[in-house]
């Protein structure tokens, strides 16, 4: 009796084990270090992840800071070194909250490279804890302009303009170059110059821990530049430093910074379930694929094909051998383009397609969605039966947010879509994403956010302005009425496909709408709802 005892509890922990397994295998844990706590570099990666039914685990996001308050470095490391590592599947480390406590922080000179790369070095104990853990890492090309702040107005453009003119030789330029000079504050000039030189150095040591297998994948991401600049002696630099140690397929180097830890999530997703899904680019404009959107510093298609080999996805020309269709859309200035690329999506998605769509702001006036387009998509009722979708501030940021989201979609279809309770799950993560996306990118960033710039002051201000908490929670009660009308609104097109139909979905209505600024100014914002779907 004892010996069938012991036997029957030998079996049942065997098939407890296996269970878990298996759990473990199709639910991927997976520690993150956001570039900051902002809703696009921490909120919108995490929410990704449930669509593919994956756990991301942050720092608490007291340790994560603020606009004006940098990340806690240390306090970050010695919470990652407190972790039992080896239970993470994989981790996406952003070099540059370790390094200086952010993206806003990394644009000023508050430590120098000695501190930052003791810093940055929690990664070999890291690796020394968890040696066969994935580390994919993001580490930021530092941006040609510093963060507006509400100090630096009278110079701030200035200095933009320095960091772009600067290498140019010409006698006209070396004039305008010094009147700037003498218009900068000497020692603003100075630091700027310090945080990007200290910057590259990190650049360079992320480089080597890819090199000494520190980190597995890297993408050094170029934040907002131009064609020309300051910026592109160090990228040139640091491309040639990569193609010397014959890493090419290890590290990108690629434009971008927000949006890259949904990059990297898809990337880590891809590589857990062993999926490479085939991409066919399809654009609305021969031109501005070919043309250099605001922000960027190089073509659109360029961006675009950096971003689906970053997201561990192939890029094919032939639209027979593509698993997904990727509509990019900067055609909102050309006359009669929106309506015939809405149908054309319309068409592919009622024969079963795969599509992902990025509506892009071609002249960076916008940052959000392009209104007649919307509404072509809108009247199709396609947003439902899209894969993907994004249109919010830069060209890189749309991309990187549209294309990731399809990619894990295609990969929860494909791979999780048996499982019931992990399909119930996906589809719930998947539908709200992508009411998430349009009510943040369109209705947000189009209609409501130029009202709420207006409406304290009756003139126009910059989104990037900072409110006190008084003022900040009066916009929010302001905007949060306008887009729960917006939302009613957008649901009537979003729920009326039905379950039976081709693609249709199940989903009660959402509840419970939020809206708040978590950085005290109306350029991000963080919406929140509650919905559940079959």
């Amino acid at each position: 009796m004892k010996k069938y005892i012991f036997l029957t509890f030998i079996l049942l922990s065997s098939a407890v084990i296996v269970l878990a397994q298996k759990q473990s295998a199709s639910r991927p844990k997976i520690l993150f270090i956001p570039l900051d706590s902002r809703p696009p570099c921490l909120k919108m990666t995490e929410k990704m992840g449930l669509i593919a039914d994956a756990q991301l685990v942050s720092p608490p996001a007291a340790l994560l800071g603020d606009f004006q308050q940098p990340g806690l470095s240390e306090k970050i490391n010695a919470w990652i070194m407190s972790q039992d590592l080896k239970s993470y599947d994989a981790a996406i480390i952003v070099l540059d909250m370790i390094a200086y406590g952010g993206l806003v922080a990394s644009r000023k000179f508050m430590c120098d490279s000695t501190v930052a790369i003791a810093r940055i070095n929690v990664l070999k104990q890291i690796r020394s804890k968890a040696p066969k853990l994935k580390i994919y890492g993001q580490n930021v090309i530092m941006r040609l302009a510093p963060s507006a702040d509400g100090k630096n107005e009278a110079y701030r453009e200035k200095l933009a303009t320095w960091a772009k003119i600067s290498p140019d030789k010409d006698e006209k330029t070396k004039a305008q170059v010094l009147k700037l000079e003498e218009d900068i504050p000497v020692a603003v000039l100075a630091d700027y110059k310090l945080a990007r030189a200290r910057n590259y150095s990190i650049n360079l040591k992320a480089i080597d821990f890819v090199k000494t297998g520190l980190v597995d994948y890297l993408i050094l991401s170029q934040d907002d530049a131009s064609p020309k600049g300051v910026h592109l002696v160090d990228r040139e630099n640091l491309i040639g430093r990569r193609d010397q140690l014959h890493l090419t397929e290890k590290i990108a180097i690629q434009p971008g910074a927000d949006e890259v830890s949904m990059l990297l999530l898809a990337r880590v997703l891809n590589r857990h379930f062993d999926f490479t899904p085939k991409i066919k680019a399809v654009y609305s404009s021969q031109k501005l694929k070919n043309s250099v959107m605001p922000f960027e510093d190089r073509m659109l298609f360029e961006t675009v094909s950096h971003h689906i080999r970053a997201a561990g996805s192939v890029e094919v020309q032939n639209e027979n051998q593509a698993d997904i269709l990727f509509y990019v859309y900067p055609s909102r200035h050309e006359s009669d383009v929106a309506e015939s690329f809405a149908e054309q999506i319309e068409r592919e998605v009622n024969a079963g397609k795969r599509v992902i769509v990025a509506d892009i702001d071609p002249v960076g006036n916008v940052q959000g969605g392009d209104s007649v387009f919307t509404n072509a998509l809108e009247k199709r009722q396609v947003f439902s039966r899209l894969y993907g979708y994004a249109s919010w501030n830069t060209a890189g940021n749309t991309i990187g947010t549209a294309l990731p989201h399809g990619v894990v979609f295609d990969l929860a279809v494909s791979k999780l879509s048996k499982n019931k309770a992990a399909s119930q799950r996906m589809r719930t993560a998947q539908n709200w994403f992508m009411i998430n996306r349009v009510m943040d990118d369109y209705y947000y960033h189009n209609l409501v956010r130029a009202k709420a710039n207006t409406y304290l002051s009756g003139k126009k201000l910059p989104s990037a302005s900072l409110m006190n908490t008084e003022d900040n929670k009066r916009i929010e009660v302001y905007c949060l009425s306008l887009l729960q009308s917006y939302l009613n609104d957008f649901l009537k097109s979003y729920l009326a496909i039905n379950e039976n139909e081709k693609g249709g979905i199940d989903c009660q209505k959402p509840t419970g709408l939020t809206f708040t600024l978590p950085w005290n100014r109306t350029f991000e914002a963080d919406i929140d709802f509650k919905l559940t779907c079959r």
